[in-house]
């Protein structure tokens, strides 16, 4: 009996099936140069393709349309919607909230996150916990933001390995008494577990390498109100425990969003500490306001 002989797959690269998408033209005649966000859309109306954000829609969806790269996404498309924002900060905020809540096919980034995850030190040792357990907007002495326990346990071990530190004493191992562990020998552990060093080194140098991703409590006793502005607009960004409530055009309009409930948000902590910590924002504290 003759073997049937297998035929090869075929791979083709995007740029192959790409040419310019002529029927989203009519997406493209109002498309402003300033900031916002932009959805590609299919034949569904409420499952887009993909959602992105720039300070310039125009360049940025333009940009997509001549990549050859991103011809299957393309060829889905059948229509390009946009909402124009006062700057970088509303785009950046109302990107990650739409990609959360509707799940576009064509983005790899900002999904939900159920997993979240940090390490707390208790007696000494690092261990993970999760923010559906603890107040991550209030809990002091957490380091770092993980997708999963293992991401949270693979950066532990980074630190140990860049630091001599002992897997055994941060918890990544068992140890046996009286006995140093299998890594002092191979003097990638500087041997806290064995006594060639203090158990005061090893932390001091375990505090220093956490210390670079120490979170920030939220400094305020409640809501507060980020303003940006443009020539053409101002929004004030309601922001409470590192949540983004939402964005009005005046005070007035923030009481019922500020009274919302906030819980801590990996995103929103992402986008908005620097901007509100380094002291460049306008910030209005609404506790005393409202």
């Amino acid at each position: 009996m003759a073997r049937r002989q297998s035929v090869p797959r075929l791979e083709f690269e995007a740029a192959a099936i790409y040419e310019y998408p002529e029927h989203l033209r009519p997406s493209l005649e109002a498309l402003p140069s300033l900031p916002g966000v932009y959805v590609f859309l299919g034949e569904s109306e409420t499952l887009p393709l993909y959602i992105g954000k720039s300070v310039n829609l125009r360049s940025r969806i333009l940009s997509h349309l001549r990549t050859p790269e991103e011809a299957s996404l393309l060829r889905q498309s059948r229509r390009i919607t946009w909402t124009r924002t006062a700057g970088e900060i509303g785009a950046l905020l109302l990107e990650a909230r739409l990609i959360k809540e509707q799940q576009p096919l064509f983005n790899k980034r900002l999904r939900r996150n159920r997993q979240l995850c940090s390490l707390l030190l208790k007696d000494a040792q690092p261990q993970v916990v999760y923010a559906k357990e603890i107040d991550f907007a209030h809990q002091s002495g957490l380091f770092g933001l993980f997708a999963n326990r293992r991401a949270a346990l693979q950066a532990l071990q980074a630190i140990a390995d860049e630091n001599q530190l002992c897997y055994g004493l941060l918890g990544l191992e068992t140890l046996t008494r009286g006995r140093g562990c299998f890594r002092s020998a191979l003097k990638r552990c500087a041997g806290a577990c064995c006594g060639k060093e203090s158990l005061e080194a090893h932390q001091q140098r375990l505090m220093a390498a956490l210390a670079k991703l120490q979170l920030t409590c939220w400094p305020w006793k409640g809501a507060i109100a980020l303003k940006e502005s443009s020539e053409e607009m101002t929004e004030y960004h309601i922001i409470h425990n590192w949540l983004w409530l939402g964005s009005v055009g005046s005070l007035a309009e923030a009481e019922a969003l500020s009274r919302l409930p906030a819980g801590f948000d990996h995103d929103g902590y992402k986008i908005l500490c620097k901007p509100l910590l380094s002291g460049e924002a306008e910030i209005l504290d609404l506790t005393d306001r409202l």
